[in-house]
């Protein structure tokens, strides 16, 4: 094949920013593999948060666009120099956009071996928000059997996961939701207490299921709704973590402020914790390796075709899921 040689696929592409009827299911072309890159067929694509935010202009991207970062299904081609992968062998990736098509170029480098243990729908649930909860719940703060942790959104796909992986780390849990429907599903995955955070105040709560100490680590992709008032929860020489902003960007606080009550916080982004192929199979493979033994389960809500992407991020922009929505992306 010539340098230009190109594949026709369909997938969903923006040519603007804005509302979900921005995505568009169209027809348009990929390169073929270069250097140390792989062409992946996709079966399924994972939705996260971050595709809205690219979607609506948040986190600018170069239009036109195909939304997804997340993706598993089989190598079908694979440029000079790549060592990583064969070509038929069933692989996941997250952090490389173009998930919602047919096919994807990407770096070879970032592709996770799928065992065949796990299915394709798995497969696009676990690696973002898997190896998310990885980094937060080992780069920070090291939980010790009996910590009070506090999780927000406790219910939703990366919620689930960070609530049974702290459990298992030995932590007594508490979860935020918006429900008494996902408190009974917080409870479901090990979640020791639930705040259903639009009936109850979660820093008083908080402190009253800890005798008033409150928890010793807070971890928070929710954003401009709950991190002032996290430094208020969180217990003397706690720790709070913010990786998301699921419900807006989070008003600034002087650094000052955390000086009383000697808190620390962290900003966290899974792109700066696999910065090396070793760093990202440590992470990937210690999703897997819970969820083989049993004691991590990844909870899909709903699998959609790709062209029903509109109806998808509705979904999860109305914070209604329950677990991880899955995009079907065979025709």
């Amino acid at each position: 094949m010539t340098a230009n040689t190109k594949t026709k696929v369909q997938g969903i592409r923006i040519t603007e920013h804005g509302g979900p009827e921005v995505l568009k299911y169209a027809d348009y072309e990929l390169p073929e593999p270069g250097p140390g890159e792989a062409r992946v067929k996709i079966h399924t694509a994972g939705l996260n948060f971050i595709d809205i935010y690219q979607r609506r202009g948040r986190y600018p991207v170069q239009l036109p666009w195909t939304p997804g970062l997340e993706a598993a299904g089989e190598v079908e081609a694979i440029g000079s120099g790549v060592t990583e992968v064969k070509v038929g062998e069933r692989v996941a990736y997250s952090s490389s956009p173009g998930s919602y098509a047919e096919a994807n170029i990407v770096p070879a480098a970032k592709l996770i071996p799928l065992p065949k243990e796990l299915s394709y729908e798995q497969g696009a649930a676990f690696p973002l928000q898997g190896m998310t909860a990885h980094y937060l719940l080992h780069e920070f703060y090291k939980i010790k059997k009996g910590d009070n942790v506090l999780i927000h959104a406790a219910a939703g796909g990366m919620g689930l996961l960070l609530v049974q992986w702290a459990k298992h780390l030995g932590a007594r849990v508490i979860g935020t939701v918006s429900s008494e429907e996902k408190a009974k599903l917080a409870k479901e995955f090990g979640a020791d207490d639930v705040i259903v955070y639009t009936e109850q105040d979660f820093v008083m709560e908080s402190k009253r299921l800890t005798n008033d100490v409150g928890p010793i680590y807070i971890i928070d992709g929710v954003g401009k709704d709950t991190f002032a008032k996290n430094l208020d929860a969180v217990a003397l020489r706690g720790h709070v973590v913010i990786f998301g902003a699921a419900s807006g960007v989070a008003d600034p606080i002087l650094p000052n402020d955390l000086q009383k009550r000697s808190l620390t916080v962290y900003g966290g982004s899974l792109f700066n914790y696999v910065l090396t192929r070793e760093e990202l199979l440590m992470r990937a493979n210690g999703v897997i390796q819970g969820i083989k033994e049993g004691w991590l389960k990844l909870k899909i809500d709903q699998v959609l075709p790709v062209k029903e992407a509109q109806k998808a991020h509705e979904l999860l922009e109305s914070r209604k899921t329950v677990g991880k929505v899955i995009l079907n992306c065979r025709p």
